[in-house]
């Protein structure tokens, strides 16, 4: 059994690329002692294995089992001082970070004149970049020497550094405070999903306004306004106001566009601004600003600005291929969708250890639509297994629920008769114990419940009937959630017409982009 840090030292070898390992070995061979060292062979032979196994490691190196704990420290330590070294590593937040560690040893030497030159030089590039954690500690720094030392004769150079750390300290407090509202409704958001009832959306508001700090928007920098904007745009997602989520998201992209330079500093947050500005128009049904957005990303994408690494590499899979699929959903193209899905299923695999299971369940819930909507029930019903049987998943309620009401259609459609009953029982407990059963859910599983009741005869007039129920809710505040998981107005429509759910949704298509 292997314990967190082995995983993590295993993991971390398995991550480097060729030229991150080659620059492992240089690093450690500018040392002729350590060509030949414990922890330079183990690195050599975990590279090469493919599977971490203690026993392989003690009977191909000269490591005790006493040893191996201390070397394997040793050895991730060394391999995140050589990451840090290379070029393809370095940004803004880890040069500001060196240059502070350089003016603490010219300090500690007495070189204060120098220490505080070179803060002066780091703190222009912290104001430049809106870096301002570390901005706060460049001031620190410099009230220490300049409390200590007479260094220079600046008019009003204390009362400078007061204004100066008074207005920080402002602005930090009001970052972390919309920092924390904004988690906290994303928190929400991963447990609950959308809110189900007046009562939820109220509470949601209750904790948005309560949390909201007091705050001058004139004061503001580019960091509090963009956590202001993701704050906004939870809170109206969770509360299903998908027209405010897209004026935050393009509030949020314009942010960005202000201030190109930080699009390479922050490019995961500007990617993600895009990706949310798209799920905003997905759930508008706005097809065509939809296909210029998602072209526009995939171009972004491209741009040398957004740095190519392993985490921009992962979030950019999820953002792009969802979307992809969500274009699809829009414009009933569900057909010939397997080169997709493979494309998909193969990223899953190779970004396994970089993505979380709930945007994992997420892709497999969007590929069992796919292939509802193309008629392709079993492989739905595959898709949706992986998600309803998934007992680790603790987040998105809604997604779970969801899933059994698909399934079940998917069981109709499939023709799995037998089974109907059983999936029933247990999809309406599951239900009731999520506190997730609203009329939509009800009169969805009423109805399959009384089809094996129902004359062939007599099933188109039953479709007319549900059909007429539930568009009543298609526009209610709570109940249109259902909506947004399942078509369920196209699917019955379908079923009323004789004609395939892609031509239903299609013809829709059609009529909005006229």
């Amino acid at each position: 059994m292997t314990n967190g840090q082995t995983d993590n030292l295993f993991t971390l070898i398995k991550s480097l690329s060729p030229s991150e390992k080659r620059q492992f070995s240089l690093y450690v061979g500018r040392i002729g002692v350590n060509t030949d060292s414990k922890f330079l062979n183990l690195f050599k032979l975990m590279a090469r294995e493919k599977k971490y196994d203690e026993k392989v490691i003690l009977a191909n190196t000269d490591i005790s089992k006493q040893q191996l704990s201390n070397i394997k420290a040793h050895l991730y330590k060394q391999i995140l001082v050589s990451l840090r070294l290379n070029p393809a590593h370095q940004s803004i937040p880890v040069f500001i970070r060196e240059q502070l560690d350089f003016s603490s040893i010219l300090y500690r030497k007495g070189l204060y004149k120098q220490s505080l030159k070179l803060l002066d030089k780091v703190k222009a590039t912290a104001l430049y970049y809106e870096e301002k954690s570390a901005l706060y500690e460049i001031l620190e720094w410099e009230k220490i020497i300049e409390s200590q030392y007479i260094t220079r004769s600046i008019h009003n150079r204390a009362e400078t550094l007061i204004h100066e750390t008074e207005d920080l300290i402002y602005l930090n407090v009001i970052a972390n405070k919309l920092s924390n509202l904004s988690l906290g409704l994303y928190g929400i958001y991963l447990k609950r999903g959308y809110a189900r009832t007046a009562e939820e959306a109220m509470e949601i508001k209750r904790y948005f306004q309560e949390k909201m700090p007091d705050f001058e928007f004139s004061r503001l920098g580019f960091r509090e306004k963009l956590w202001l904007y993701k704050s906004h745009l939870w809170f109206n997602f969770i509360t299903q106001d998908f027209l405010a989520c897209y004026r935050y998201s393009k509030k949020w992209i314009e942010l960005f566009n202000e201030k190109q330079h930080l699009i390479r500093v922050h490019p995961i947050l500007y990617l993600k601004g895009n990706h949310y500005l798209l799920e905003s128009l997905f759930y508008l049904n706005h097809v065509k600003v939809f296909e210029k957005v998602l072209s526009d990303l995939e171009t972004t994408l491209k741009d040398p600005k957004i740095p190519d690494d392993d985490n921009t590499a992962a979030l950019s899979f999820i953002y792009l291929y969802s979307n992809k699929l969500n274009l699809r959903f829009m414009k009933g193209e569900f057909s010939n969708g397997e080169i997709l899905v493979e494309k998909i299923l193969k990223r899953i695999k190779k970004f396994e250890s970089r993505i979380d299971v709930h945007h994992i369940m997420v892709f497999y819930y969007k590929i069992a639509s796919l292939y509802f909507g193309d008629g392709n029930n079993k492989k739905c019903i595959e898709f949706l297994g992986k998600i309803i049987n998934n007992n680790t998943l603790e987040m998105r309620e809604d997604l779970m629920c969801f899933s059994r009401i698909l399934n079940l259609v998917a069981h109709y459609e499939a023709g799995l008769d037998y089974n109907l009953e059983r999936l029933i029982k247990s999809t309406y407990k599951f239900l009731i114990k999520m506190n997730d059963l609203h009329e939509v859910q009800k009169e969805m599983i009423k109805f399959l419940r009384n089809l094996p009741e129902i004359s062939p005869l007599d099933i188109k007039d039953e479709f007319r009937k549900l059909h007429a129920t539930l568009k009543q809710y298609e526009d209610h505040p709570f109940e249109r959630r259902a909506f947004l998981y399942l078509d369920i107005i196209s699917w019955l429509e379908s079923k009323i017409e004789d004609r395939p759910i892609s031509d239903i949704i299609e013809s829709k298509y059609k009529v909005l982009s006229r």
